[in-house]
């Protein structure tokens, strides 16, 4: 089923695979600002194929396909741009987070929503962007068990069911309200916003990194959302992409 409104379309899905697998799959014929929703997923994942539990009806899984007209370098940092939205859109719920660099919300130091974000290039052109989301809005203790980490549900935070339909037009709504901004400005539209909410700033670090784990202090973000760390030696470093194993808080 479509709908459509003046800036995406929506098509639901009662299930699938993932919706990033299937954004991708058919990223020829999906259009700029599609928007792919599932009940299910029976295969979804996040980032390094770490498996999402999304076989539960009533959360919110969701990719948004993206095919800027002109070319932008801003794209990289999107999963930032998407982290921020969806700090406003709990915030509207009354419920504060905090945000894990790269792709992580967190809601009372539990993991509440993640982001995965995929791109396909054909010779050094962009054929498009799939940004996923998975967001943990209705369910129960014995769910969030089964998860391999620490995790919570809007439902639990403000103790009662949460319509997934209205959360996702709110976030739909802040999401591209800003968008167009967000590809001129990049990452430093929301740059301060972010590093008030990140947790690692200043804090001892462990990370993995191209295969190697190293024990760092977090420092800030750049310009473009990538992490500037110090390594023991007191030498800076810039990662674009790590996974960051944990977090050693005095």
């Amino acid at each position: 089923m479509h709908l459509t409104d003046s800036m995406h379309t929506i098509i639901y899905l009662k299930e699938v695979d993932s919706t990033n697998s299937y954004a991708l799959r058919n990223l020829g014929v999906l259009r700029d600002r599609e928007v792919v929703i599932a009940d299910i997923q029976s295969e979804g994942h996040g980032r390094f194929a770490r498996p999402w539990l999304s076989n539960v009806p009533g959360n919110l899984y969701m990719s948004i396909v993206l095919k800027p007209s002109e070319k932008t370098d801003t794209l990289t940092g999107l999963t930032l741009y998407m982290s921020i939205t969806l700090c406003e859109v709990f915030g509207e719920y009354g419920v504060d987070t905090a945000l894990k660099w790269p792709n992580d919300v967190l809601a009372q130091g539990q993991k509440i929503a993640g982001i995965l974000a995929e791109t396909r290039f054909q010779e050094n052109a962009l054929l498009g962007y799939v940004l996923g989301t998975g967001i943990n809005l209705n369910m129960a203790p014995e769910e969030l068990s089964q998860i391999d980490q620490p995790a919570t549900s809007l439902n639990l935070l403000i103790g009662s069911n949460v319509n997934r339909d209205d959360f996702l037009n709110r976030l739909l709504e802040r999401f591209f309200s800003r968008y167009s901004n967000y590809l001129i400005s990049g990452f430093s539209l929301v740059r301060d916003e972010y590093l008030k909410r990140c947790t690692l700033i200043g804090e001892k670090i462990t990370l993995s990194l191209l295969g190697q784990v190293c024990a760092v202090t977090a420092r800030s973000l750049t310009a473009d959302g990538e992490l500037v760390v110090e390594r023991e030696d007191g030498e800076e470093m810039i990662v674009r992409a790590g996974d960051i194993l944990s977090m050693d808080s005095p």
